[in-house]
């Protein structure tokens, strides 16, 4: 669910389709979208079976080696990938990295939402470098200490 007004444009990432826009300013550690209605989780092993014939592109990694797939694909599958993201996804929720104005579009890394070591089937548009996705330990560790420092300093803030 995005938890903040939207919409959707083409977007300012090259040939990354459209993207979705927050349609007025957003602080920091705000939470753009969180998880809801996830009826359950596929096994990385079952998603990666061509026999089962999985829609990799609507497929997220929730925690180790479980992956949602949303076949109908929600406007949350347009959020795409940056390795300067505007968002940080960790355990299904993505926070306001930064203060953000009205129009930004929200991007997270996609190393936190595919499976360890696999590639994400296309290079990252500004850098050309391949997206592959990290360790799930290592992901949870990077994401739980990007999260507490972007509490504090949201924390500060508030002060």
């Amino acid at each position: 669910m995005i938890c903040v007004p939207y919409y959707l444009s083409a977007s300012l990432i090259p040939n990354a389709g459209k993207g979705v826009f927050i349609t007025q300013s957003v602080s920091l550690g705000r939470i753009l979208t969180a998880p809801t209605e996830i009826p359950n989780t596929v096994l990385l092993h079952d998603l990666l079976d061509k026999s089962k014939q999985y829609h990799l592109d609507s497929a997220v990694r929730w925690f180790e080696n479980h992956c949602s797939v949303s076949p109908e694909w929600p406007d949350e599958c347009y959020i795409n990938h940056s390795f300067e993201p505007t968002g940080l996804w960790h355990l299904g929720f993505i926070f306001a990295i930064k203060n953000l104005p009205a129009n930004t579009e929200i991007t997270v890394d996609y190393r936190h939402l595919i499976a360890p070591n696999m590639e994400a089937g296309f290079c990252d548009s500004i850098t050309g470098n391949d997206i592959i996705g990290f360790e799930w330990l290592d992901s949870l560790r990077i994401t739980t200490a990007q999260l507490n420092q972007l509490l504090n300093s949201s924390l500060l803030l508030l002060k």
